[in-house]
């Protein structure tokens, strides 16, 4: 089949899936028959477009059967992929509750008297979003839900990787034409994502560093926005007067969750000296005992490495550190079980910044552990990184977390616990370093960021103003 892609099956090894990218006279023509379907979408309002995605709400739940089904194939795992649709239709929800105080135009006297101000805003036409494999139904819609209630159409370019769930969602969506005219997705690898860049008016991208860097450069040569949601390496520390049962439930399943295959996953752990030896052996215990589901989805709680290639990096990253004289206290190697990689939680302790498990993004169930004998040496260690998504602070003191969360350079930090920014939506952060760019894609500002800022300076009198030439 030309230009066809065949899809991996992470948990079996097999391709059993076939996508086909659209060529680019197809592509060029969808792009433009969206753009132009989006003035009747924003005339609609935003009741009328609330109606709609409510609509669609209720066809995805229909569909809902279907879709598990697609994401336990993408993906691999069962548990997380239904708390994913959860989480996808509760976005749907907030987003209606909030979009219309949120796209309110609003006017305002100024420090002229004779001078007003009526602000508004007005939508882009077509947002372009090209989503990962990690969380392949949450990371698509993301940032699509808040761009159509803010009145844009949006095309979306899912992962090559885990493509699967694509068309239970546009059996629900073909059941909205409303929605169906202004909302779709393509299929394709990275050439298709790059081609869908010269077509839209606002990118989000979500993704590695490096395909992240040449994506807002050709959003810069465009000249249109870009937001990117790209690595991390997010730092826990530990402090002497840490809960350490608390800190080691959560930072292990911050660690672990989704196999680790998040960008906000913790991936480097700094605890206190004085309590170094009592939170290894306890991590290791709570470590042990989270097993993998296999063969059966329902054996364990971890399902297998999504990416073929990651397997490689997690390996590589693993041997590197054990060269170095890393010492491991469980798991410690990617296995093969029925086609598929795997890895269990694999606790490590005598490591340091020389070695890539503690400086680049690993993207697996892995918790490198370092001691500290200061504060300011575990704030150096953890800002001492080239990512700056999220962290984690735990300690007895509220204040004393707060205080140390305060210097580490990083957009969402979890106070005694860990990687809420997976679960709490509401907060606006930005990321730090080569982490992101561009405004929040949480709280308020993840709308607003789809919409153009435009104000009416209007004169209220008739007389002359001062600053005009005397007649």
């Amino acid at each position: 089949m030309p230009n066809s892609i065949d899809v991996r099956n992470p948990r079996t090894g097999k391709f059993d899936y076939v996508i086909i990218p659209p060529p680019p006279k197809l592509l060029a023509q969808l792009c433009n028959r969206l753009r132009r379907a989006q003035v009747r979408w924003q005339q609609l309002g935003i009741d009328g477009r609330i109606e709609v995605l409510q609509e669609w709400k209720q066809a995805i739940l229909a569909e809902r059967d279907r879709l598990t089904e697609a994401l336990v194939n993408d993906t691999g795992r069962l548990s997380i992929s239904e708390m994913e649709i959860d989480s996808f239709i509760s976005s749907i929800d907030r987003w209606c509750r909030l979009a219309p105080d949120l796209l309110q135009d609003s006017a305002k006297n100024t420090s002229i008297p004779f001078i007003a101000i009526q602000q508004t805003a007005v939508p882009y036409p077509l947002v372009g979003v090209i989503s990962p494999w990690n969380f392949p139904l949450l990371l698509s819609t993301i940032d699509a839900i808040p761009a159509l209630l803010a009145g844009c159409a949006v095309i979306v370019k899912p992962s090559e990787i885990a493509p699967r769930f694509v068309a239970p969602l546009m059996t629900a969506l073909n059941a909205v034409p409303k929605l169906r005219d202004v909302f779709t997705f393509i299929e394709g690898a990275g050439e298709t994502g790059a081609a869908l860049i010269e077509y839209v008016d606002l990118v989000c991208f979500t993704g590695s560093v490096t395909t992240g860097r040449k994506v807002a450069e050709v959003a810069a040569k465009k000249f249109i926005p870009v937001f990117l949601e790209l690595g991390g390496k997010d730092p826990a520390i530990v402090l002497e007067s840490a809960d350490l049962d608390l800190a080691t439930s959560a930072i292990l399943w911050g660690a672990v969750v989704n196999s680790g295959q998040s960008c906000l996953s913790i991936e480097r752990i700094y605890v206190a000296e004085s309590i170094f030896n009592k939170f290894v052996s306890l991590l290791v215990n709570k470590a042990q005992q989270i097993k993998l589901a296999h063969p059966t989805l329902e054996s364990g709680e971890l399902g297998p490495i999504i990416a073929e290639k990651q397997a490689a990096i997690i390996s590589d990253q693993l041997l590197d550190a054990v060269d170095k004289g890393a010492m491991i206290h469980c798991g410690g190697k990617v296995e093969e079980l029925g086609g598929g990689w795997w890895c269990r939680p694999t606790v490590l302790t005598k490591v340091n910044h020389t070695m890539k498990i503690m400086t680049e993004e690993t993207f697996g169930p892995i918790l490198p552990i370092m001691p500290f004998s200061q504060i300011e040496e575990a704030i150096n260690l953890a800002n001492d990184s080239i990512y700056g998504l999220s962290a984690s602070v735990f300690a007895e003191s509220q204040e004393l977390a707060l205080e140390v969360a305060q210097q580490i350079e990083a957009g969402g930090i979890s106070i005694n616990d860990a990687a809420l920014t997976a679960i709490m939506h509401e907060g606006e952060k930005n990321s730090f370093k080569f982490s992101g760019l561009g405004g929040s894609r949480m709280g308020p500002g993840a709308l607003k960021r789809f919409m153009r800022k435009k104000a009416f300076l209007i004169k209220t009198n008739s007389a002359n103003d001062p600053w005009w030439f005397d007649e």
